[in-house]
């Protein structure tokens, strides 16, 4: 089902497309940017609430620099120097982020443009096109990004892409998740799990090193389940650089194959989410940087209301031989998928 959400300054219509299963569990998302907007969920009593931070209108997702539940590529995360090269060429990418590229574009990426819609059984189809050049890489592109959801709660995003030259993919969601709900305030109480014993530890610019590093026994460890906040105030180096969490968690054991990678829980409402992908990464962001945003039904988000598990390849791959590959065009495909579940 889909409902009118909005219109752009340019007045093209803007479409919210409506997802339900048997259990009660609601997705709303939007042809504009391919974003998610709503994800409803019962609680221990019955009690449903939308359990992610969003932007209340069209023009508030236009001026929008939280990314809050963008589709975010062709490159998500961070590029050094805001450049790559491929294939022998050099490429240069938007410095918005001090000297370094941050999700490609931020005022005008893929969750700022409107794309195409194909509705399924229980799932919505969004596809967008990119000319050779645009956001400072090769490849006439085409990407697609698929919702669905299952009777078993499953939330999937799927990703498919296709360029005629060799480029870089690496796309990601950046939705906020309180499981308290998106007016609940501080997620700090949130206890997470990431199926990761090792990070790539950053330095200036939150650029990685090319380490992989342990966490095993650190502040950030979260092998076993632990609150957020136990020790997001922690006297550790890597924390103070990003004023919390804001790292990739190497996942335990990759092989390209669908498998969990994390839980997150509220004690409070009961609701529990776990997360599964076939990607190597996942970014845990504590949203540190969230400051006093006007969001959906009259919330105002501040820090640590929400939190992001991206899944991706690892951030700066391209400069890292030890890092996963991200250059895809005719010959390798790229397809990944995530899913949400919520039990």
């Amino acid at each position: 089902m889909k409902t009118f959400f909005g219109k752009t300054a340019k007045g093209e219509e803007v479409n919210k497309y409506i997802l339900e299963n048997k259990n009660g569990v609601v997705v709303e998302v939007l042809d504009y940017g391919a974003i998610l907007h709503a994800v409803y969920v019962p609680d221990k009593n019955g009690k449903k609430e939308d359990v992610t931070l969003s932007c209340p209108t069209v023009e508030a997702y236009k001026e929008d620099t939280c990314f809050f539940g963008s589709t975010v590529g062709p490159s998500a995360n961070r590029i050094a120097k805001a450049e790559c090269e491929i294939d022998g060429v050099k490429y240069t990418l938007d410095k918005n982020d001090g000297e370094n590229n941050l999700h490609t574009d931020i005022p005008n990426g893929l969750n700022k443009r409107m794309w195409s819609a194909k509705e399924g059984t229980n799932a919505v189809t969004f596809t967008t096109t990119m000319v050779d050049g645009e956001y400072g890489l090769p490849g006439n592109r085409e990407v697609s990004v698929t919702y669905s959801l299952s009777e078993d709660n499953e939330l999937k995003i799927e990703y498919l892409a296709h360029s005629d030259k060799n480029t870089i993919f690496n796309m990601t969601n950046h939705s906020y998740f309180n499981l308290g709900g998106h007016k609940s305030g501080s997620a700090l109480g949130h206890e997470l799990q990431i199926l990761a014993s090792k990070t790539t530890p950053v330095g200036a610019g939150t650029i990685p090193t090319g380490e992989i590093a342990s966490v095993v026994g650190t502040a950030l460890d979260f092998t076993s389940p632990k609150a957020v906040g136990a020790d997001i105030e922690a006297d550790n180096d890597q924390m103070k650089l990003v004023n919390g969490y804001d790292f990739n968690y190497v996942v335990d054991n990759y092989d390209g194959s669908m498998k969990k990678i994390a839980v997150l829980k509220d004690p409070a409402s009961g609701r529990c989410m776990e997360v599964y992908t076939d990607l190597p990464g996942v970014q845990f962001y504590s949203a540190n940087w969230v400051e006093h945003v006007a969001g959906k039904d009259g919330a105002i988000y501040d820090p640590r209301y929400g939190l992001c598990l991206e899944t991706q390849y690892y951030p700066d791959s391209v400069h890292h031989d030890n890092f996963c590959d991200v250059v895809f065009g005719p010959k390798r495909e790229y397809h990944t998928s995530t899913v949400y579940k919520f039990v």
